[in-house]
């Protein structure tokens, strides 16, 4: 039975989602980058804004495996998303100066998870005041930003750090 009763659920983004397969893997095997909103590929995970941020800079960390729990994967798969977080964490400083960060993953449909079948890790930046009554009165988030701008930003400060 699906849960369409948490207030985090989008249940209009997931209607309208005509995509095939799992967003991830799909997003993995296509070489536009920029459509599919990766940032950057590593060896056994890689970096992807999130189509439906909470915050500016919202990314997510993707292993390559297809897996919907962390257990089932490899040493270095587990391994990378962690140090892909670190860069991360010093890429949106650099891009956006947040003043802290929420990491975590949503294991599971009932914990929340929008993509169960595949494990990611969210990295969100916060600033104090960024919540406000829309979230709260409307289910609706107020993103500052085009998706297409935050993507060059957070590409471009990513390509900055991976050259230092």
């Amino acid at each position: 039975m699906k849960h369409l009763w948490s207030p985090w659920r989008m249940t209009y983004i997931q209607q309208n989602n005509t995509e095939k397969g799992c967003v991830f893997c799909n997003a993995l095997a296509s070489e536009d980058d920029a459509s599919n909103l990766v940032i950057y590929r590593g060896d056994h995970a890689f970096v992807i804004l999130n189509r439906y941020p909470y915050t500016s800079g919202h990314l997510m960390i993707v292993p390559n495996e297809h897996s919907s729990t962390v257990q089932a994967l490899s040493t270095e798969a587990r391994s990378e998303v962690m140090e892909l977080a670190s860069r991360a964490l010093t890429v949106l400083a650099e891009a956006y100066h947040p003043e802290g960060y929420n990491l975590g993953m949503n294991l599971g449909e009932i914990a929340g998870a929008g993509i169960a079948e595949h494990v990611h890790l969210h990295i969100v930046p916060r600033w104090g005041g960024d919540t406000n009554f829309m979230s709260t009165t409307a289910l609706t988030r107020v993103i500052p930003e085009a998706l297409e701008e935050t993507y060059l930003r957070v590409k471009k400060a990513w390509d900055n750090i991976e050259r230092t």
